[in-house]
């Protein structure tokens, strides 16, 4: 058995290639738009890659499974409720997929949405224990799948969260202990609040550890998985239905093209957004006006795909040499329409002087003598619920990021604002979408909230 995971860091997205090494049949699990990666590793094994499943529609990116199709003639698998623009493979409970002797068997597991499967993995064809399971997002390490996503459509939360507590205290949990777990997603995705950094387990570990898995009664489990949950991106939706869709495929060839500053500036001013993914330190030392900064070294693609609508043109600010790599990973969430990029800011900008401006960025300790002025600042904390109940800079308004641009109008414009989150990366997105749209006085603070409690801790020892 050839059994290969692929991860991809900025979206905690894991995919999965599984193959027979005799008969060199293959499939594809849960793959990405950018599908070079697995072609090429299966002609270097003399692979057949003949079919690609999706464990469930995805919110959190756009699958590959019509990329795969269309370069290899596979087939595409889905669990028995799902319905599609394409045409797919319904693939039935219990139902077994030979690959050789290296064997795939499907278990329904509902719940995070309603056409959810597990992808059982066994090594030969007879064996009694299976090696692994694809969990696809009913089951993290740590977490299982959030159920209150809006993914799913005529289903209600509390529908799926009993599907998904049948699936996963009955189904996985009645697995054997030894049975490795190979989920979609790690730490850092929204489609859970406590997944670990871990990129696999086994069910009797899950078992003993992860909370979700314990003995409990279903309203129990219902109260548990639905609490705390972080705000889910507003792309969400979108990549849940266009998964659906028999859309277009992605092709590097159409890769967005460098503009020169009248080029680029004639495009701002037709609509499009410019996203700035230069750290947040250059960023605020000058940038173009109405620009958002979304730092390519984070999590670029999700944040982007918060604050950011999948409708707008969009143009390009990048570190120098990595513009195709941020028009690729835009790409994953089905964001097509990059218009173009500039080519080397730091020259560039020279010919648009009068087109750029500084960002404020504040210390904790500047933030205090503000916050103890007749006429304080607004604080505006963009971290999501969980990290606010471990604490909060008193008085702060609580909007978290992915909220942030249908809740604008809560965010006051008679006052100076100071933007925070835990660390820096997701203050500085917020801070340059207020200034974006109409809040001129808009400040982050440098090092988020842990250093407001590091500076608060020293001032008191």
């Amino acid at each position: 058995m050839l059994f290969t995971q692929y991860y991809l860091d900025c979206l905690s997205q894991a995919s999965y290639l599984i193959a027979d090494d005799t008969t060199k049949r293959a499939v594809l699990v849960d793959p990405r738009r950018d599908i070079t990666e697995y072609l090429t590793d299966a002609r270097a094994r003399g692979l057949s890659i003949e079919g690609v499943i999706n464990t469930h529609f995805h919110a959190d990116f756009l699958a590959g499974h019509l990329e795969v199709a269309a370069a290899t003639g596979a087939w595409i698998g889905y669990g028995q409720a799902a319905e599609t623009e394409y045409p797919i493979r319904k693939l039935a409970d219990g139902e077994r997929i030979p690959l050789g002797d290296v064997t795939l068997e499907i278990m329904e597991t509902p719940g995070h949405t309603p056409e959810s499967i597990s992808v059982l993995v066994y090594e030969h064809a007879d064996d009694t224990v299976p090696y692994g399971v694809m969990t696809g997002d009913a089951l993290f390490i740590g977490d299982v799948g959030r159920p209150d996503l809006l993914a799913s459509f005529g289903v209600t939360a509390d529908e799926l969260g009993r599907m998904l507590y049948d699936s996963v205290q009955h189904k996985l949990m009645g697995l054997p202990d030894e049975v490795r777990v190979f989920p979609a997603h790690g730490a850092g995705s929204a489609c859970g609040k406590n997944l670990s950094t871990e990129r696999q387990s086994t069910i009797g570990e899950q078992r003993r550890t992860n909370y979700a898995c314990a003995p409990m009664s279903q309203e129990q489990f219902l109260a548990l998985v639905t609490g705390g949950q972080p705000s889910a991106p507003g792309y969400f939706s979108y990549d849940a239905v266009l998964n659906r869709k028999a859309r277009e495929l992605f092709d590097h060839a159409r890769a967005a093209r460098p503009l020169d500053p009248a080029e680029f500036l004639a495009a701002r001013t037709s609509g499009a957004v410019v996203i700035d993914t230069r750290d947040p330190h250059e960023f605020a030392t000058g940038h173009l006006r109405d620009a958002i900064n979304i730092p390519a070294d984070g999590r670029f693609a999700e944040t982007a795909g918060s604050v950011v609508a999948p409708d707008r043109a969009i143009l390009v600010v990048a570190p120098q040499d990595r513009e195709e790599e941020i028009v690729v990973r835009l790409a994953r969430i089905g964001f097509d329409n990059v218009t173009g990029y500039l080519r080397d800011p730091e020259h560039t900008f020279l010919d648009m002087i009068s087109e750029l401006t500084r960002a404020s960025r504040l210390t904790a300790t500047e933030l205090r003598q503000a916050l103890d002025q007749p006429e304080p600042p607004t604080v505006l904390d963009v971290r999501n619920i969980g990290e606010r109940e471990q604490g909060a800079i008193e008085g702060s308004l609580h909007i978290p990021l992915a909220e942030l641009p249908r809740r604008l109008d809560e965010v006051p414009t008679d006052r100076p604002i100071v933007t925070h989150c835990a660390g820096g990366y997701r203050s500085s997105v917020a801070a340059s979408l207020l200034r974006a749209t109409g809040r001129p006085d808009v400040s982050d603070l440098l090092g988020g909230f842990a250093a407001w409690q590091a500076a608060t801790h020293a001032a008191t020892a």
